[in-house]
């Protein structure tokens, strides 16, 4: 993880071609799904754009965060946070990602005035969105408690799949020199926006290459607890980095995400 502060666009900017700017979530249970988020955040929402079927917005103080939508009762896909990554022109962005080997599995398609999105996957079988955005901006607050703090892809290896993003979205890349940690994070304008870990092996079978969302907090210890007690999981326990105090979970359907309390 690196820190990457400034990667939402506050006060109604518009996000950088390929910051990260909006992370979507599609359960079963959208109710139930509601009171944990709303509780462990402090989220209010607010109905968003039913293209793909009943879909909330989260809110903090006022300011759009994410989104959680609800899968159809048939459809049995993994229940994972999603992250979008911003796009001039969604259409082309689309045809990009199926020339250097990626699939396009939903749109591109209007989100009502919101704006216009795709969902593909990249080489390596990960998910993510792409958004051009209309009406809604996308996340609209960064750097406190209950808002998106980091995006990671976990995969195999680094080199294949970094310069599919690099290629699609014009990513700079600035790896990490070591023997046994491969890592490499990506940069817009030189700024660091999200990474990229390659884990070989230790890869957890059951998902394969995915997306992983890191969450502000103001205390690490005390939201894995709570997390405990709304009824999700806890996948590991909080412990120390460079970029602050670190913990894996899960919310009650599974749905994998970090709590990251920075540093003072």
């Amino acid at each position: 993880m690196t820190e990457a502060r400034g990667s939402a666009g506050p006060n109604g900017e518009t996000h950088a071609p390929g910051t990260p700017c909006w992370v979507s979530l599609m359960v079963h249970g959208l109710a139930t799904t509601q009171e944990f988020y709303g509780a462990l955040f402090g989220w209010e929402f607010r109905p968003g754009p039913q293209q793909l079927g009943p879909y909330v917005r989260a809110l903090l103080d006022g300011s759009d965060v994410a989104g959680i939508g609800q899968l159809p009762p048939d459809r049995h896909l993994p229940i994972a946070w999603t992250p979008y990554l911003a796009s001039d022109d969604v259409d082309l962005t689309a045809e990009t990602v199926r020339l250097c080997g990626g699939t396009v599995g939903v749109g591109p398609l209007d989100a009502e005035d919101a704006g216009r999105l795709v969902i593909g996957s990249d080489p390596s079988g990960a998910v993510f969105g792409v958004w051009q955005a209309a009406a809604h901006r996308g996340t609209a607050i960064a750097g406190v408690p209950g808002t998106p703090a980091w995006h990671e892809l976990l995969t195999f290896e680094t080199a294949s799949v970094a310069k599919f993003y690099e290629t699609v979205f014009e990513y700079d890349e600035e790896p990490v020199i070591s023997a046994d940690f491969d890592y490499v994070t990506l940069l817009i304008d030189g700024r660091p926006v999200a990474g990229i870990h390659g884990v070989g092996n230790s890869l957890p079978r059951d998902r394969g290459p995915h997306w992983v969302t890191y969450f502000e907090v103001a205390d690490a210890d005390e939201s894995l607890a709570q997390v405990a007690d709304l009824g999700g999981h806890v996948l590991g326990p909080a412990h120390d980095t460079e970029h602050g105090r670190v913990a894996t979970v899960a919310d009650p359907e599974g749905a994998r995400f970090c709590l990251v309390q920075s540093p003072a």
